[in-house]
């Protein structure tokens, strides 16, 4: 699967292996998968490939709870069996491939089934077991669902009765590296800070990620109509997915469906998660969000094709330098609920004195990791104070010391010097810069931080920080005050001129 880099694929908040495994075991199509498994026995007969015979299919429906005459029964009760043979629920032994039909009038071989070694895993496993069983079943819905549907296949259909590959225009590969894009956006979708808070995403924006850029001007007619044909494949293969528990989906509604030429209205495309509410009813077009075990599965195919999908809760028994490292990319709600889970459980005087030793440093991503190690310690208590008291006279964290012993009523908290205030207003000026960019608020930060320090662009240039010149720079182009930007940027040469 592919996805952005980890710096810009958030931490997801995963349930516990136990309550996705609950999950797991109830999924309708995993469910159904477990019956027929137990119902396999000496008598049970397997076609080359495993699949049940015909004249088995009645019985492995009634075993579903399904009535054997229905039409849609057989196709039921075979994708159980192929989901638990996949799965290792059932084990079978196939007929020889030369074993003959019976049209000689000879009796046809068959294979047998029975139950598979992992089936008791279900009940006395561990639940990475039975996510692990889980994840198998998924792979098979998936390469289901990325096989054209039986109309298509039959369109298809050569003299000979033979699947004609190029006029079905069907790349196995392509079919299942689209599915895996789709996935990965919507994980993308759900997991970033501005997702819905349903987490339900409209189909035509996930169906518009695949084939519109992010630069793309106003769409074409021939780009709608790639669109619109991309919703309808989303809007088979979602119904798919459902029942394996990777989704939760709203389908296309049937009204529409007789109007596909609509479906790609550039209203409906360009609109996003945030935008719902605007269209006429987009919930019309579909809506789909992962569900908390579709999290899971899809961060699990993510991490096994090599993608750094980070979790919350993982960097709990690491150190302070690996958490104030992974979560300097991490957005700030995330970066919180790890420093919250990684002090849970520890000493935390001795907690924060690891913290504070890990924000050291002079490296690019220093001044990022001491705002994220001053987050960190925003809810410690009393207890945290000796520890931070003791870095008060440190030239990197003297200041953020103050701020905390200031914010936590501290009584004898020794003023800084000038030299260290103007050293804490670079620092914090390049950690916000590192942290979100140049926004909005940027500008009314570097007002607050500098209009109580007469003659601050005179002295601030000789500040021996790393980050000094840059964040100069950006002063001289985003500071709110005209005469005190043009100080910045004559400040930002002198101090580029000083370094060898």
């Amino acid at each position: 699967m592919s996805a952005e880099p980890h710096s810009t694929l958030p931490p997801v908040r995963l349930h516990s292996d136990a309550e996705l495994a609950r999950d797991a075991l109830v999924a309708p199509l995993f469910a159904r998968a477990v019956r027929p498994a137990r119902w396999a026995g000496p008598d049970t007969r397997v076609d080359v490939g495993g699949e049940l015979v015909a004249d088995q299919l009645p019985a492995a429906a009634e075993v579903l709870g399904l009535d054997p005459a229905d039409e849609d029964s057989p196709v039921y009760a075979s994708q159980a069996w192929r989901v638990a043979v996949d799965t290792g629920l059932v084990d079978v032994t196939e007929p020889e491939e030369d074993s003959g039909d019976g049209a000689d009038g000879a009796e046809p071989e068959y294979g047998t089934a029975a139950p598979g070694e992992d089936l008791p895993l279900l009940a006395s496993g561990a639940p990475a077991d039975v996510l692990d069983l889980w994840l198998a079943a998924l792979d098979t819905v998936l390469a289901d669902a990325a096989v054209p549907d039986l109309d298509d296949l039959v369109d298809a259909l050569d003299a000979g009765g033979d699947i004609d590959f190029d006029r079905l225009d069907w790349n196995p590969q392509r079919e299942a590296d689209f599915l895996d894009g789709v996935l990965a956006n919507l994980y993308l979708l759900s997991v970033s800070e501005g997702a819905p808070g349903d987490g339900r995403v409209p189909l035509p924006v996930l169906a518009a990620s695949m084939i519109m850029s992010d630069d793309m001007g106003d769409p074409s007619d021939a780009v709608l109509e790639q669109v619109s044909d991309a919703m309808m494949r989303l809007d088979d293969q979602f119904r798919q997915l459902e029942p394996i528990g990777l989704v939760d989906y709203q389908p296309v509604d049937e009204a529409l469906m007789a109007e596909a030429d609509d479906l790609a209205d550039a209203d409906a495309v360009a609109g996003g998660p945030g935008q719902a509410e605007d269209d006429e009813d987009i919930t019309r077009y579909g809506m789909v969000r992962l569900t908390p075990l579709g999290l899971y599965g899809v961060r699990a195919r993510m991490l096994e094709a090599g993608v750094e999908a980070p979790a919350v809760g993982e960097l709990a028994g690491k150190g302070a330098d690996a958490l104030l490292d992974a979560v300097s990319f991490y957005p700030e709600g995330a970066a919180q609920a790890e420093i919250e889970q990684w002090l849970a459980g520890r000493d935390l005087p001795a907690a924060v004195a690891e913290l504070l030793a890990a924000a050291r440093g002079d490296d690019e991503a220093a001044p990022l990791r001491r705002l994220r190690c001053q987050q960190a310690l925003t809810p410690a208590g009393p207890e945290a104070e000796p520890a931070v008291r003791a870095v008060l006279d440190d030239p990197q964290l003297g200041g953020l010391a103050r701020v905390w012993l200031a914010e936590h009523g501290a009584a004898d908290v020794p003023a800084p010097d000038q030299e260290m205030v103007f050293w804490l207003t670079v620092d914090t000026i390049a950690a916000q810069l590192a942290a979100d960019g140049e926004t909005e608020e940027l500008p009314l930060l570097m007002r607050s931080l500098t209009e109580h320090h007469a003659g601050f662009f005179d002295q601030v240039w000789r500040v021996e920080h790393p980050a000094t010149a840059y964040v100069l720079e950006a002063m001289g182009r985003l500071h709110p005050d005209k005469k005190a930007a043009k100080e910045a940027r004559k400040a930002a040469f002198k101090a580029r001129s000083r370094r060898p």
